[in-house]
């Protein structure tokens, strides 16, 4: 049956593949800790992965490509951990577990989430993906707050409104709290935290 067997070679360069995309994600990473990303080259990560800079080609065109894909992976990590938690019918629940979820991810991936905001303003294509993430957010946001007696709708003081501005508020409170230490990360979130629950009207 010839029909077969390039079906099970396609599936097992697919896996390699996967396994291979995956190491050079996490050399970027890593040479993102090590050098930052002006000084990382291409061969840098290629050499951490374990291949050759052709083969690196074969996955990615650029190093701004490869970090592009890291920011990727690493929102849908954020988005995946919050999603569900953000939509729980209790909002001080929802509240909490969806902030204890951007600490953890923060606390894991914070060089990654600032290279991020970093690049966003310079690397069209991180900057969109940086903003559709931040779209996802504040709509979930802005659901906590209606499911807690906010009125919907876009005026200063209704629910989309309020969760645009508390989504970059708390992207920024993160930003700059997660370079000076874990205890000022879990402190600003608790911060972010409580001032989301005032927006809420959930603190009496």
């Amino acid at each position: 049956m010839p029909g077969h067997q390039p079906a099970r070679s396609r599936r097992g360069a697919e896996r390699k593949g996967d396994v291979r995309e995956r190491a050079i994600l996490d050399t970027c990473e890593a040479l993102l800790a090590q050098k930052g990303y002006d000084a990382m080259t291409v061969g840098d990560i290629a050499a951490g992965a374990g291949i050759t800079r052709g083969a690196l080609y074969f996955y990615f065109g650029s190093k701004q490509e490869v970090v592009t894909a890291l920011v990727a992976r690493t929102v849908e990590h954020l988005w995946e951990r919050s999603r569900v938690t953000a939509q729980a019918d209790e909002p001080r629940q929802a509240i909490a577990a969806a902030m204890r979820r951007t600490v953890e991810l923060w606390n894991e991936h914070g060089l990654v989430m600032r290279a991020a905001i970093d690049l966003s303003l310079t690397v069209p294509e991180i900057g969109a993906l940086w903003s559709r993430t931040a779209d996802l957010f504040i709509t979930a946001i802005a659901a906590v707050l209606e499911r807690a007696g906010i009125q919907a709708g876009t005026e200063p003081e209704q629910a989309s409104a309020m969760a645009h501005a508390l989504c970059w508020m708390i992207e920024r409170t993160f930003y700059h709290a997660s370079q000076e230490s874990r205890e000022n990360l879990q402190k600003a979130s608790s911060t972010c935290e409580h001032i989301w629950l005032v927006s809420a009207g959930l603190t009496a």
